[in-house]
């Protein structure tokens, strides 16, 4: 098995865009991402997106000069730290990747940058029945998110472009 290497994605350059978009379809048909993978279209939607968007960073995890696994971070903003927070919106290990302890690396690789980059905390969406994500998260510093002793619920509005 050959070394693994994390590198920082270059998001002005198309190649590693395009390489983003199909580790994120990859991600997408595994049954954690939902099953059902990206068309062609959308995933040369979200390469184009990936360039253009200013509050992006991504890793890309590689094996053998082969991409095996990516994180995709998002930048925002907490008034209540009045710092930038990060929130990781992928992570995916390609499944004939898992099991060497690449999402862990991943991960440590996130927090790093995102404290680099002064923010005050790290966030990430977990499916209840993501066991292998939900005990990884946990031992590496994440909890249940809450203000006031009281836990968060992600909701979402799918919005129609205009």
């Amino acid at each position: 098995m050959s070394a693994l290497q994390l590198r920082a994605a270059n998001l002005a350059d198309a190649g590693d865009c395009l390489l983003l978009a199909r580790l994120t379809d990859a991600y997408a048909r595994d049954a954690m991402g939902g099953g059902e993978g990206l068309t062609p279209a959308r995933q040369q939607q979200l390469a184009q997106a990936l360039g253009a968007h200013p509050g992006l960073f991504a890793l890309i995890a590689e094996q053998g000069g082969e991409a095996v696994g990516h994180a995709l971070c998002v930048l925002g903003f907490s008034s209540f730290y009045a710092a930038p927070v990060c929130n990781l919106h992928d992570l995916s290990v390609l499944s004939a990747a898992r099991g060497q302890g690449l999402g862990r690396r991943l991960l440590q690789a996130v927090a790093s940058a995102a404290a680099q980059r002064g923010c005050a905390k790290l966030t990430l969406e977990v499916r209840d029945d993501n066991a292998v994500g939900r005990t990884l998260y946990h031992s590496e510093g994440f909890a249940e998110a809450g203000l006031g002793g009281t836990h968060y619920r992600l909701l979402e509005k799918v919005l129609t472009p205009a």
